[in-house]
């Protein structure tokens, strides 16, 4: 028999859990042919999600329990799940059933027509006008700037083949998107679509800072946007400047002006020394990351396994 891997990233969600598991176990009836793991990560939920899990896999030795150290991001912890996860091939889904589990039946079928990569794609999502706002300006400028044919709406939740899962094992760049990623790789997709729900327990810990943080870490990973942008601004601030310097001595010499005016140079130094420091950020960001990755510091560190 084959076996499918669900890898579930778990971050304060207590109080889905429990409608959370009998989903999934009741994808059994519908997968006779597979075996199936559950494979939750607690990625240092501040609640009570791990002693959920740790009871409910006494009723179930098909749930497996990963517990990291402390909160490392989503990311790191699908990276976690998925270096635990022993199927044929492994489904990532988020722990807030916005994204329904169901949907791994159909995606099942795509495998098993071959493609090594199938995407549960949104037509739509219930969620706030912010929230919406946010996500289609992050996937357009993601379209434009870095991977062109990625999904308009993107994908939280996705199958893979597990050929797929051992080339992400081999791949330990941090500060990455893991979603991205899988795309990248460029492997045959397949695709299913659905309307994202809005979260109806708990409440999500996506923070803006979270969110910003995934922006800049998918466009320097995946984009030369970013560097291009400085080489950009330089060269035309190059331009401007020397236009300017020459202007400025031809009206001197012909007796136009006697002394350039204050005001004009005020303007000039503030505007040119906030683009040095929009880009000096920049730049600070790749070199955090080259010092990160020089580190060789792990993504994610294990505390405890249950059902391993």
């Amino acid at each position: 028999m084959k076996t499918f891997s669900i890898v579930v990233p778990v971050y304060y969600n207590a109080l889905n859990i429990p409608h959370l598991i009998p989903r999934f176990q009741n994808l059994q009836e519908s997968l006779p042919d597979y075996n199936l793991e559950f494979i939750f990560v607690d990625d240092g939920s501040g609640d009570n999600s791990f002693q959920l899990l740790a009871e409910a896999h006494k009723q179930d030795a098909r749930i497996k329990i990963i517990k990291l150290s402390r909160n490392f991001g989503s990311m790191a912890a699908i990276q976690a799940g998925l270096s635990y996860a022993k199927g044929d091939c492994a489904g990532v889904i988020a722990a807030d059933l916005q994204d329904p589990p169901e949907l791994f039946l159909e995606m099942i079928r795509e495998w098993e027509r071959g493609r090594k990569v199938v995407l549960a794609l949104r037509e739509g999502r219930k969620d706030t006008a912010l929230q919406n706002i946010f996500s289609a300006t992050y996937y357009y400028l993601l379209r434009r700037f870095a991977i062109e044919d990625y999904p308009r709406g993107g994908f939280d939740m996705v199958l893979i083949d597990r050929q797929i899962v051992e080339e992400l094992g081999r791949i330990t760049e941090k500060n990455t998107n893991i979603m991205s990623l899988i795309f990248w790789l460029g492997y045959e997709r397949g695709s299913v679509s659905y309307v994202r729900q809005q979260r109806e327990a708990g409440a999500s810990r996506w923070t803006v800072a979270k969110k910003l943080k995934l922006f800049i870490d998918t466009f320097i990973n995946f984009s030369y946007a970013p560097i291009r942008f400085i080489s950009g601004i330089g060269l035309v601030t190059a331009v401007m400047s020397f236009a300017y310097g020459l202007l400025v001595i031809l009206l001197r010499f012909f007796g136009i002006i006697a002394v350039p005016g204050w005001t004009i140079l005020v303007v000039i130094l503030t505007f040119f020394l906030g683009l040095i420091m929009i880009m000096l950020g920049i730049i600070g960001e790749y070199l955090w990351r080259i010092l990160d990755e020089s580190r060789k510091r792990p993504p994610y560190v294990v505390d405890k396994v249950i059902g391993d």
